[in-house]
């Protein structure tokens, strides 16, 4: 007999099958753990790294038993339905399941029946968030945006504000911003004793890849941002965040080094120094990513559940504005001042 306090399964619609899709849904629903290693028929055609065992790799890190789930999978949800621009990729991922979910013909039909709309994106930049985002929003449907939010503080704002035209839920949270291990670095600050610097490095010349660099500033030094300065041949590659004068903020800001050249795993590395000493983080990468990703789908779950939407959201709001000042700051050699009270970029 089904216990009355425990919830119906969240009925899940997937919008783009990437990685991030392939990465999430296999913590959210059950699966085959050998065809995850192996997902493609001979001859296919692989769309995304899952499909080469990418995924499955960081999830069962058991040598001896590669069927033997070595992060926490998150129950309380139901992958029903899938849609990926590439349908033989939606076709891939969803013959995984134990309930294969059905693989939609559009965006628009996967939010119709469901009561959470979840976009994945790996490598984008998030200028197809709002575009993507838009039919179940409009439905009132609960909606989770991977990483960035947007490409753009308007898009980010226009999300927001769409969301609570209809009463949807929204939220969006960066794996960086949500990983157990980085708010164990962050607790380690006062060694240091009074902050006086941090600096992050990793994640690459991407948007994508530099919303996770800052987010994990936000994650260890905070959200007291209120200038930004940036450098790079091409693009704002290294990135200073001023956090004013704020108590317990480092006196001398953050700096981020996004584009480092090859990592071990796709590895960020954070530092903190005062005037007792420095402390640097352990490897904070693909290992230990899947920690992030159940704590996501966690609050994921929650703001499903109860429509409170998580206070995360604001921050990954913030990390748009704080990418947009960085390519103003790049582009015009000046520091763009911020406003953390509102999550964004001043005049």
């Amino acid at each position: 007999m089904a216990n009355r306090d425990t919830p119906a399964p969240i009925r899940v619609g997937l919008i783009r099958c990437d990685t991030h899709g392939a990465y999430y849904g296999a913590l959210m629903a059950a699966h085959d753990p050998l065809r995850l290693q192996r997902p493609l028929a001979p001859g296919g055609t692989s769309r995304y790294s899952w499909q080469t065992g990418g995924a499955h790799f960081y999830f069962y890190t058991d040598y001896a038993n590669a069927s033997r789930l070595t992060v926490e999978a998150v129950d309380g949800f139901r992958l029903t339905k899938v849609w990926d621009e590439h349908v033989d990729a939606a076709e891939c991922l969803a013959a995984l399941f134990t309930e294969p979910p059905q693989v939609c013909d559009s965006v628009e039909q996967v939010s119709d029946e469901v009561d959470l709309v979840f976009i994945a994106d790996c490598n984008g930049d998030g200028s197809d968030h709002l575009q993507l985002a838009r039919p179940g929003l409009e439905k009132g449907v609960a909606t989770f945006v991977d990483k960035p939010m947007a490409r753009t503080l308007a898009d980010a704002r226009e999300l927001v504000e769409l969301a609570a035209a209809h009463n949807a839920p929204l939220t969006s949270i960066s794996i960086l911003r949500a990983l157990p291990q980085a708010r164990d670095f962050a607790q380690r600050l006062a060694e240091v004793g009074d902050l006086q610097f941090g600096s992050v490095q990793g994640g690459g010349p991407s948007l994508a890849g530099q919303i996770h660099t800052i987010s994990l500033a936000q994650h260890i030094f905070g959200t007291g941002i209120v200038g930004v300065r940036a450098m790079g041949d091409d693009n704002p590659n290294t990135i200073h965040l001023d956090y004013g004068e704020g108590a317990g903020y480092p006196a001398r800001g953050v700096t981020l080094s996004c584009d480092v050249g090859p990592v071990w795993h796709c590895a960020f590395q954070a530092s903190a120094y005062g005037p007792q000493g420095a402390i640097h983080s352990p490897p904070l990468g693909d290992f230990v990513f899947p920690y992030g990703a159940a704590e996501v789908l966690r609050q994921v779950r929650d703001m499903t559940h109860t429509g409170q939407v998580p206070a995360l959201t604001a921050d990954m709001v913030q990390a748009v504005a704080i990418a947009e000042a960085s390519r103003r700051a790049h582009e015009s050699g000046t520091r763009i001042a911020l406003d953390p009270t509102t999550s964004g970029v001043t005049p």
